[in-house]
């Protein structure tokens, strides 16, 4: 092939360095300059091993030695660790409460337990507790190390107690270990279970799980769970009621529908869960799915050691130790803690002796049949510690088991108006035409009048006896607990954040039916007296939110154990000041001159507001003095049923309200409660335009839709017992705005008037309808279609089945006992 090019040189071929400009003419690259490095032995040199290729390397040496080092660990782990005796905690010791001044309160802790063969559990009942804590219980291994190091990681990260565990594991952690949440107890409990699962047959393990778990009620094990909650032995336990029972065991405080029957619709879910879960694996046919109804528990009976109020605070107790992470219920049935509460015994005796006083020893069921349903509940908190001095549960721990004072299932009404206008005093919030809210804003008060700005479906809600007030102040509707003005101010303060307002003052973030919509002015929300005192506090403490507690010192064996207020020491500025200060100074005129001016009686200034349930189901008072912030609710429910009904008649009454006996109990208590404190005045700081109007001089005081059945002595009252309308009323000039009364003597205290001011433009006289007498609720909830929240804060729970907008009704069927309250 004459005249063709000679081939190339390989090393022509060499790859180009990019580092080099590329050549300007096309073609093979030109031979680097020099000779071609070679080695010594005549080989052409080889380029350095790339970066990557080291960095992987040594990432595979590393992971190799990783795995190495963690099996030896395994297995020396497995070798070294034997299967202890079991724990001493299996022995029941008791739980000593003692009251702040180191008084004792109350004893408890005997432990219930009855250890049952497995041949004597159903197989039902086994089948459900798979379906609720470990389905392939059988096929599993003794530990699951995907999900220990799920838990591991969440603890470390500060999300809470984390299990992780099997069947085997909780069986070990129980009846060998201790209920604590720590890395070293969870590294034991590994290794245990690894020995166990070798050692023991499923059967064991699962016997030993059963007789050793705890199912509430202080019942250790199946069998005395069974008797706790049905009065039977496990062997006769069916299909739904074992279903329950392993329901218990995820969470055995928050599923006893009996002692909170606020998470019924929670039980519910769990329950629903297991029996599907059941027909998933099938261990159940779905005909007999469809059969089964909501086994109801039996009431609790409580021992003789926890009569009266005793029972009520170190249930209450047990509740804030559990929900705050201190030490979980089942460590705590365990007993062998000294528990030092912040509750003082004198103001205990006091809030008791007043509800004596003014309900229970007035109560007649012969001759009143509503005096049946009648339950009390009372908390009082001290604004400058955020100690809970005193709580009031019930007549009876041994007679009613649940505790009126923590539970969630009633609405707070009225009560809950101040969150609304501490909100827009907050945010400068502006009315619909744009003008500033101030307390002395007028708002339109008619009856029905429909809310303006607001993109959901129309809300127009009714005001008490369907009155129309027409122009009237913020600091006047307050006064009277006008629906219509405080629905249409929700919408311009912005429902959520005036839900996020009631949640920053205190009230929990999961308070059922606390649903950012105009309806939350109303008070659908159904919070615990003791949520309600925190909120109240809170403002009584000029917005400062501390860290509200029930227990000051918590100790086992010697060792303090860490408290919520350990760990937030600092308090927070939940609302400002002047907001605060301003909501307080509208909320005095309600006591002053509005529906709670039975309260008057604590002899000293006093701050507050009146609430009622739909159908007057729930009546309520809360209140503050600088010195001292209180809740009391009255409460109508079928002590047989657990059923929620009306007060009317109560008390010999035609209806009941929060201006009535609630405030009378108040006053009573807060009387006795700061007897050795002298009386202080509110040292307000108030936003610009919110000074209080001069007050009438020919103004009668307490006429209020809400207002008390039986005023202070002298103080003109309407003829229905305190509910004036916007008609003439005795001593009422024409033309005058009801409510705003002079200043007032108090029985034992100071006098006390408000700052002058010009009297705001008085509302036109018009005659009030007339209707005839008719057992309407206090405060009438027009229900309100939840919509969706228009905040971050909606409520929620990872896990769970979410708080419905509405909680449902607790419907019980009729048991024979009647302490179930």
């Amino acid at each position: 092939m004459t005249g063709d090019a000679p081939p190339p040189d390989p090393a022509a071929w060499e790859p180009r360095d990019p580092t080099v400009p590329a050549p300007a003419a096309e073609g093979p690259p030109s031979p680097p300059d020099g000779p071609t490095p070679r080695n010594g032995r005549g080989r052409k040199a080889r380029k350095p091993r790339s970066r990557r290729r080291r960095i992987l390397h040594g990432l595979l040496a590393a992971t190799t030695l990783g795995a190495l080092l963690l099996l030896g660990t395994l297995v020396a782990g497995y070798l070294l660790v034997d299967i202890p005796a079991a724990n001493a905690t299996a022995v029941a010791q008791s739980n000593v409460f003692l009251y702040r001044d180191g008084s004792t309160l109350a004893r408890s802790g005997d432990v219930d337990r009855e250890n049952v063969s497995l041949a004597r559990v159903p197989l039902t009942v086994q089948h459900a507790v798979f379906a609720a804590e470990e389905r392939d219980f059988r096929d599993a291994p003794a530990v699951d190390p995907r999900a220990m190091l799920r838990a591991t990681w969440n603890t470390l990260r500060g999300r809470g107690r984390q299990s992780g565990s099997t069947i085997t594991q909780q069986y070990v952690k129980n009846y060998y270990l201790g209920q604590e949440q720590t890395l070293t107890r969870k590294a034991k409990e590994f290794f245990i279970s690894l020995r166990v699962g070798h050692e023991k047959t499923k059967d064991e393990i699962l016997e030993g799980y059963l007789n050793t778990s705890y199912f509430g009620r202080n019942a250790y094990g199946i069998q005395a769970a069974a008797h706790a909650y049905y009065g039977k032995n496990a062997k006769d336990l069916g299909i739904a009621e074992g279903a329950y029972l392993a329901s218990l065991l995820n969470s055995p405080n928050a599923y006893d529908v009996a002692t909170h029957p606020e998470n019924r619709a929670r039980a519910l879910a769990r329950w629903r869960y297991v029996l599907d879960g059941m027909v998933k694996e099938g261990w159940l046919t779905p005909a007999a799915r469809d059969a089964a109804t909501f086994p109801t528990p039996k009431p609790v009976r409580a021992t003789a050691g926890l009569s009266g109020q005793r029972g009520y605070l170190v249930q209450a107790v047990e509740q804030y130790l559990d929900e705050n992470g201190v030490v979980d219920e089942k460590t705590f049935a365990a007993g062998g803690f000294r528990v030092t509460t912040t509750l003082d015994p004198d103001r205990q005796q006091a809030l008791a002796d007043a509800v004596e006083e003014r309900v229970t020893s007035r109560l007649d069921p012969a001759r009143n049949p509503a005096d049946r349903w009648v339950r009390v509940g009372g908390a009082a908190i001290d604004p400058a510690t955020g100690d809970v001095v005193a709580l009031y549960g019930g007549i009876d721990y041994t007679r009613q088991y649940v505790n009126n004072a923590t539970r969630r299932d009633y609405q707070v009404g009225s009560t809950f108006k101040p969150f609304v206008l501490a909100t827009a005093l907050q945010h400068e919030a502006r009315t619909q035409d744009g003008e500033p809210i101030t307390p002395n804003t007028l708002y339109n008060g008619d009856n029905k009048r429909p809310v303006r700005g607001w993109t959901g479906a129309p809300y127009d809600p009714a005001n008490e006896d369907d009155t129309n007030y027409g122009d009237i102040t913020l600091r006047q509707a307050t006064d009277q607990s006008v629906n219509a003005v405080y629905a249409q101010l929700a919408v311009d303060a912005g429902p959520a954040r005036v839900r996020r307002t009631a949640v920053d003052l205190g009230l929990p973030t999961r308070t059922p039916d606390l649903t950012a919509s105009p309806s939350i002015a109303l008070g659908p929300a159904t919070a615990s007296v003791l949520d309600l005192t925190q909120a109240y506090a809170t403002l009584a403490n000029h917005g400062t939110h501390g860290t509200y507690t029930l227990v000051a010192k918590v100790t086992r064996d010697g060792t303090d154990l860490t408290l919520p207020r350990a760990k937030h020491p600092a308090p927070v500025q939940a609302l400002g000041r002047e907001a605060a200060d301003t909501t307080t100074s509208v909320l005095r005129g309600v006591v002053d001159d509005g529906t709670g001016t039975a309260a008057l009686t604590a002899g000293r200034p006093a701050a507050g507001k009146t609430g009622t349930a739909e159908d007057d189901k729930a009546a309520w008072f809360a209140g503050y003095t600088p010195d001292l912030a209180a809740v009391i609710a009255m409460m109508g429910q079928d002590p047989k049923t657990g059923r929620q009904l009306p007060l009317y008649g109560a008390l010999g009454q035609r209806r009941i309200n929060g201006g009535g006996a609630p405030a009378e109990i108040w006053g009573r208590f807060v009387r006795d409660a700061l007897a050795d404190t002298p009386p202080k005045d509110f040292d307000l700081q108030l936003m610009d335009g919110a000074e209080p109007p001069e007050p009438s001089a020919s103004s009668p005081a307490g006429q209020g839709h809400e207002g008390p059945q039986h005023g202070p002595r002298g103080r003109g009252t309407t003829p229905n017992g305190g509910r004036g309308g916007q008609g003439q009323t005795p001593g009422q000039s024409p033309g005058q705005v009801p409510g705003q009364g002079p200043g007032h003597t108090r029985p034992g205290g100071p006098t006390h008037q408000e700052p002058p001011r010009p009297a705001p433009a008085p509302v036109p006289a018009e005659p009030a309808p007339q209707q005839p007498p008719r057992p309407a609720p206090d405060q009438p909830y027009t229900p309100y279609p939840p919509p969706t929240p228009d905040g971050p804060d909606t409520p929620g729970s990872p896990g769970m089945p979410d708080l419905p907008g509405t909680t449902p009704q607790p419907q019980q069927p009729p048991v024979s006992d009647p302490r179930w309250l």
